[in-house]
């Protein structure tokens, strides 16, 4: 990708569309904790800014579900600790 600032402006809403794209597929992660979704969003941003992205869901299928898979996992372990704290202070 070209750097520039009349670049500016389309960087950035391909990167946002990126991250709220990959938020709705992958879950609510923070580019700034999490790296793997950081360098998701870039890739995905690479494939809108040169025109391929129709081959982005194919090419990074494993990376998309393994993020999904760790949030869905993770708000799983929450929900159970949630409930467990609950239950454990009400009786």
């Amino acid at each position: 990708m070209r750097l520039g600032n009349a670049e500016d402006a389309n960087l950035k809403r391909i990167l946002s569309a990126s991250v709220a794209n990959l938020k709705r597929s992958c879950g609510d992660y923070d580019m700034n904790t999490n790296e793997s979704f950081k360098e998701l969003v870039f890739e995905r941003s690479r494939y809108a800014y040169n025109d391929a992205l129709e081959f982005f869901n194919d090419n990074f299928l494993s990376e998309i579900n393994s993020l999904a898979i760790d949030k869905a996992l993770e708000e799983i372990v929450l929900d159970d600790e949630t409930t467990t704290t609950t239950t454990t202070t009400t009786t």
